[in-house]
């Protein structure tokens, strides 16, 4: 691959993925794309490149989803999912009781791992939240990886990774070498399509945003206006997770940390709250993210 050829991909990347890669990560794209080209029978990645240019929109799309597909594995870092249990559930519950409804997002969620481990925290819960409607919206760039997560079937080696074993017991089928979810929990989760550099205001209000791991490859203007953007669809006393590496403090007033959680962020109510929901908001003191 010549300089220029990961020039051009580098724009490409950035324009249609948010994807901003240095100029060291050259390694990475010829990895990540050695396996497309020789699926497409071309001769190498100048070839790719050369069709990419003469407007391959079907390949364009390959390259990105090849490029955005991030390991991701059940109840990652563990952390935020003892927080969701452990604080933001029991928060929400008793500021829902009226309405008895949550929507969670979870953004860029890959194969499934991350809204399926939300949605077996949930299932813990069943006894408080019966009598519940509860969405758990899960979003993507890559259609290939929102498939796999629909079907639900992982390997030996997907479930073995931050799954328990009593769960893994409870909510899975055994099929084969595979292992598939339960459909009572695939039901609980919608897909759908989405690039988060795009409009995102349809899939409307959240109680609760999962937004791990993915930020951290986008350049600061695009982070900024994303977490903007978020922080518009949530409720004034909803929850933002990010990832252990990941942070808003620096670089938006739009959260705040949550007190003596790290990873875990509200809406910042200086920005303005909407009317009628003052009273759900907790009073919270502003320490640092731990």
């Amino acid at each position: 691959m010549t300089p220029a050829d990961y020039d051009f991909l580098r724009r490409l990347l950035k324009e249609r993925s948010g994807l901003d890669l240095s100029a060291d990560k050259q390694y990475l794209v010829e990895s990540r794309l050695a396996p497309l080209t020789r699926r497409a029978g071309l001769a190498g990645i100048p070839e790719l490149v050369v069709k990419m240019k003469g407007g391959a929109e079907a390949l364009i799309k390959d390259v990105v989803e090849a490029m955005t597909t991030n390991e991701t594995f059940f109840f990652r870092d563990k952390v935020p999912f003892d927080h969701l249990s452990g604080t933001v559930l029991p928060a929400l519950l008793s500021a829902r009781a009226s309405r008895r409804h949550l929507r969670i997002w979870s953004a860029a969620s890959s194969t499934g791992q991350e809204p399926y481990s939300i949605a077996m925290c949930l299932k813990e819960k069943a006894v408080e939240l019966a009598g519940w409607r509860i969405e758990i919206v899960a979003t993507d760039l890559s259609q290939q990886v929102l498939e796999k997560s629909k079907a639900g079937i992982y390997s030996q080696f997907e479930v073995q990774r931050g799954l328990p074993i009593q769960l893994l017991v409870k909510h899975f089928k055994q099929i084969g070498e595979l292992w598939q979810i339960n459909p009572d929990i695939r039901s609980m989760v919608q897909y759908r399509q989405l690039n988060l550099l795009q409009d995102f205001s349809h899939l409307g209000r959240f109680d609760v945003v999962f937004c791990r791991n993915v930020l951290i490859y986008f350049d600061q203007e695009t982070k900024v206006s994303i977490f903007e953007r978020i922080a518009k669809m949530m409720e004034p006393d909803g929850m933002l997770m990010l990832g252990a590496a990941e942070t808003v403090v620096g670089m938006t007033d739009a959260f705040r940390p949550y007190p003596e959680r790290r990873g875990l962020y509200q809406p910042n109510p200086a920005r303005g709250a909407r009317p009628g929901f003052g009273a759900m908001q907790p009073q919270l003191r502003v320490v640092a993210a731990r």
